[in-house]
């Protein structure tokens, strides 16, 4: 049976997740180059999905009567790839920019694959959104590595 404090404990981890892709994917805008904008649009856009992402999973802890999280995993459980990932920026190359957002893509997936197999801690309500945003967070880690392999055919 799902618990409340199980509800708010897997929520608040994804709040963390979604703050450190924030973080993250500013950081890599950050490292483009000029001539790399069309990027650059598309780690905005990944910025808002997080914003949204939390917004919705910030309701839902509200909704359980909890605190909502306002750091990031630094304090967390189960995400810290992105520290990782902004150690690996360098010299403002594309092709490392996208091999760092793919390890974190990655490690936000593994992250909400594990909140999803965790059903039996989890209200249906908080399944049910855990799945979608993993969904939309998986369209999102695709488009990167799509974006990276087609530079490594063009080099």
């Amino acid at each position: 049976m799902a618990t409340k404090e199980n509800n708010i404990e897997i929520l608040n981890d994804l709040i963390r997740i979604n703050n450190d892709r924030v973080v993250g994917y500013t950081r890599a805008i950050k490292e483009l180059k000029n001539e790399d904008k069309d990027i650059h649009n598309v780690f905005q856009s990944f910025i808002l999905t997080s914003k949204r992402n939390t917004t919705e999973l910030t309701e839902l802890v509200l909704k359980f009567g909890g605190e909502p999280a306002q750091e990031s995993t630094a304090a967390g459980k189960i995400y810290h790839a992105w520290m990782d990932v902004k150690a690996t920026f360098t010299g403002h190359d594309l092709q490392a920019i996208l091999n760092a957002c793919e390890f974190g893509e990655d490690a936000a997936q593994r992250s909400y694959k594990i909140a999803i197999e965790d059903d039996s801690e989890t209200s249906p309500e908080v399944a049910q959104l855990i799945t979608q945003q993993k969904a939309s967070l998986k369209k999102e880690h695709d488009a990167v590595k799509e974006y990276r392999d087609s530079l490594k055919v063009s080099k």
